[in-house]
């Protein structure tokens, strides 16, 4: 299927918009953020609600289900105290997936944050002493989540409430069992689910020397980690597949679309509350398509639109069948670009890689038009990442994934260890298209693994670094004591069951009441939290504003003050109270 641009007029940006309305607004983003590792321009000021990266893969101990990853907040530098690296309370972060090729949800797994604060004027530290359980009266800050989920369209039904948030990692003194807090953060719930929130290390590999003119012109800059040492704050799900799958059915219909979003409310004020109804603040499927594929100038439109409108915005769809990085590779390296429009491009990041649309990659992989009860004629090419429940788990997994052979690797879904950046170079000059890898490229960034070894359960990520980025060798791994988690006493850890049954919309409707789960380890109290936000949880960007924009309305009343002492009144009041509201 080629996609082709229509003449339908679209909205070329999503607004940003500051209001103020007697009282005074934060200052920062609205409702066109961006998205991965500060890529877009809105994006620096809110870290919180930014989405690094998505996983979506078939889970190894647990062939029956999918794990669904996504992570926010790039960049978190360990020592980054003493607020650390909180999620967002007025935000709400889910994880979306389409079953039907409709390019709309079909399920949405929501997370919801909440603050408990009990440093108050008391004291700045994170802790008082050493933390060693979610519930330890010396940890001072702590969040819990309520996750909610909707199917087919129904309304959203909570699965949990309280349940606790594993800290940002201040460091041995403070944390000497850190995997201890991970395996209590780690929740099983009714149905077979599994959940956990907390900060992790950063897993995405790369050397991002690529945006000085594609490593150096050269490819004398490559081989550095730019993420190593660096955190960030993950929410991760497991689910049995007919959870997730169409009509519940994973064996007739595998492929699933996957996507992640972050929401807000339309107006922030500066008092800590919101209102105006949610919109979309960023969004996050395949990897580096905002950074690398679309332009500065749609990235924040992108982050605010949902996917079912990619192919009708033309300037989106011509940057995937005319894309940028080829021509700079034939420009810097002399290899060729590949002809135009790029459809094998179509169909690795708009329909998925299947015989049906007609593309050049003549294979039946991923996309929803493979699944046996999808109707065609409501099929809508959009950028989503996309899985096929159905290829089997891959022993030993290769870091090129589907160009290395290696079917159930990246861009059908994405693991861990998938090496994407090498992948898409390689798929970006035509690789997959003939077959064959590009021998000029074949050495990519020369990152082709994580600093620190994935674990075999879920969360399956590293524990978060503990030692400071710019320390002398780079970020160490903290001692093995420290770095490995306790064993799981969760009993149902690999025993979910998975029927391939239509479920009645809601598979884990369990009878018991929503509660914080099943820890991994000793269950730790969660009590709910009775602070929904304070200046100090807010994004930088939220309190700087404020309070910027505070200091300015008191320096202007001081200066009238004085000015009003020295002269009569005038007839005319000074400040029209209409005016802000106006504004």
């Amino acid at each position: 299927m080629t996609v082709k641009p229509t003449t339908a007029r679209v909205a070329a940006a999503l607004g940003v918009s500051v209001l103020l309305a007697g009282s005074v607004y934060a200052l920062g983003p609205g409702a066109a953020t961006a998205s991965s590792h500060r890529e877009a321009p809105l994006v620096a000021a809110d870290p919180a609600i930014d989405n690094t990266d998505l996983y979506a893969f078939v889970s190894p101990e647990r062939p029956d289900y999918v794990t669904l990853i996504a992570n926010w907040q790039p960049f978190e530098e360990p020592n980054g105290g003493p607020n650390f690296y909180p999620f967002a309370t007025d935000a709400t972060y889910t994880i979306k997936v389409d079953n039907d090729g409709d390019a709309k949800p079909d399920a949405v797994f929501r997370w919801k944050f909440q603050n408990q604060d009990k440093r108050g004027n008391n004291t700045f530290l994170y802790n008082n002493g050493p933390v060693t359980s979610l519930d330890d009266e010396n940890l001072l800050f702590k969040q819990t989540y309520t996750l909610e989920s909707s199917f087919n369209g129904q309304p959203f039904k909570t699965r949990a409430t309280g349940v606790p948030v594993a800290p940002s990692r201040v460091g041995p003194a403070s944390m000497p069992n850190y995997g201890a807090l991970r395996s209590q953060a780690t929740r099983t719930l009714p149905g077979g689910w599994k959940t956990f929130a907390g900060q992790a290390d950063d897993p995405f590999f790369l050397d991002l020397r690529v945006f000085d003119l594609v490593y150096g012109g050269d490819l004398s800059e490559t081989g550095q980690d730019t993420l190593s040492g660096y955190n960030v704050n993950t929410i991760a799900i497991q689910v049995p597949f007919k959870d997730v799958a169409l009509k519940g059915d994973a064996k007739r219909n595998p492929v699933v679309g996957v996507w992640t979003t972050t929401e807000r409310d339309r107006v922030r004020v500066a008092d800590g509350s919101s209102y105006g109804g949610k919109v979309q603040v960023s969004r996050l499927g395949n990897p580096l398509v905002n950074e690398v594929v679309v332009p500065a100038g749609l990235k924040d439109t992108f982050n605010a639109t949902p996917p079912e409108r990619d192919a009708k915005i033309p300037a989106l769809v011509k940057r995937v069948t005319n894309p940028e990085v080829p021509q700079l590779l034939q420009q810097i390296y002399q290899i060729p670009a590949p002809a135009t429009p790029r459809n094998d491009l179509v169909e690795i990041f708009l329909t998925g890689i299947t015989t049906k649309a007609g593309g050049p990659i003549k294979a039946d992989l991923n996309s929803q038009l493979n699944n046996a009860d999808v109707s065609a004629g409501k099929f809508t090419p959009s950028e989503q990442l996309r899985l096929n429940l159905s290829v089997p788990v891959t022993a030993q997994p290769n870091r090129l994934g589907v160009l290395g052979g290696d079917l159930q690797g990246f861009p059908n879904g994405r693991r861990l260890t998938d090496d994407v950046v090498d992948i898409e170079l390689q798929a970006l000059v035509g690789a997959a298209q003939t077959g064959k890898l590009v021998d000029a490229l074949a050495t990519g960034d020369k990152v082709d693994a994580n600093n620190q070894q994935f674990g075999g359960k879920f969360p399956y990520l590293a524990l978060p670094n503990s030692v400071a980025v710019n320390s002398q060798g780079g970020a160490a791994a903290p001692p093995a004591a420290q770095q490995a988690a306790p064993p799981s006493t969760d009993p149902s850890a690999d025993t979910g069951a998975a029927g391939a049954g239509l479920p009645d919309t809601d598979q884990s409707d369990a009878a018991a009441a929503p509660g914080a789960g099943i820890p991994d380890a000793a269950e730790p109290a969660s009590a709910e939290s009775t602070d929904s936000g304070t200046w100090m949880t807010k994004p930088v960007a939220y309190a700087t504003g404020a309070t910027g924009f505070g200091a300015l309305i008191l320096a202007f009343g001081l200066f009238a003050f004085m000015r009003r002492r020295r002269r009569p009144a005038p007839q005319q009041p000074i400040f029209d109270p209409e005016q802000t509201t106006r504004m």
